[in-house]
């Protein structure tokens, strides 16, 4: 255990006090912390250190916003694991934040355990899915779509569709796991790198977006499946269409 390597965290945060606790504790989990008190200095710090393994990311940051920082980091790298650590608390906040590109949204205050929870699981989760190509390969076609998850390039009916990398790592896994049912806590542990008892409609509202790109008539589903009280199951071929 003395040589395995401390994942690195970078703290976006312009509130010295809580900058300095959130290193602290950090720190006494065993990873190796850079803090930063707003954008431009957090993308420098990327450059400096590309062995960076998470962002926890403030939004409302002097000069540039928190959204403004994710939209560059993902230009760059679609995989690096951005926590969002926000006192904005709307619906629509936490929406444009994934939009953006965030893996997931922590509203202030927060409770010290479950940060610490997400940090763990979403460092393991990404490096996971880092070393571990799709068991289906990297290219899969169904209905009018065809998708890369080497260059992240989608299409439908021959247009190029731009997903964010959270509405990408969810499609890989029902890919991954094509005809399962695979229950919400599953796809929150596995894709969001949350505690399946956290509270949160996200991945309905993903799987949402995901019918309302796919499917020919996203109110009636035939890839992207709910299994009422189970889960929700991914069809690349429908079983209407099956031989």
């Amino acid at each position: 255990m003395k040589n395995q390597r401390q994942p690195h965290v970078l703290i976006v945060e312009d509130e010295q006090h809580l900058a300095t606790g959130i290193r602290f504790n950090l720190v006494a989990e065993g990873y190796r912390v850079t803090a930063v008190g707003d954008g431009p200095a957090a993308l420098l710090a990327l450059e400096e250190h590309p062995d960076i393994d998470l962002i926890v990311l403030d939004l409302m940051l002097p000069g540039m916003s928190g959204y403004a920082v994710c939209e560059a980091v993902r230009a760059k790298d679609v995989s690096l694991p951005i926590l969002i650590l926000s006192a904005r608390t709307l619906s629509e906040d936490r929406t444009r934040g994934f939009d953006v590109g965030a893996n997931q949204y922590l509203t202030k205050p927060f409770d010290l355990d479950e940060f610490l929870s997400r940090i763990r699981n979403l460092l393991t989760y990404h490096s996971r899915i880092r070393q571990v190509p799709p068991a289906r390969g990297r290219t899969i076609a169904f209905g009018d779509v065809r998708v890369d998850f080497d260059t992240f390039e989608v299409t439908v009916a021959g247009e190029p569709v731009r997903l964010t990398q959270l509405e990408i790592t969810l499609l890989r896994y029902f890919v991954e796991h094509e005809g399962r049912v695979i229950p919400r806590a599953e796809l929150l542990e596995r894709v969001w790198g949350t505690p399946s008892s956290v509270s949160t409609r996200a991945p309905d509202q993903f799987i949402r977006r995901l019918r309302k790109t796919f499917e020919p008539d996203p109110s009636r589903p035939r890839h992207f499946l709910t299994i009422r009280d189970a889960g929700y199951r991914f069809l690349a071929q429908p079983e209407e269409d099956s031989p």
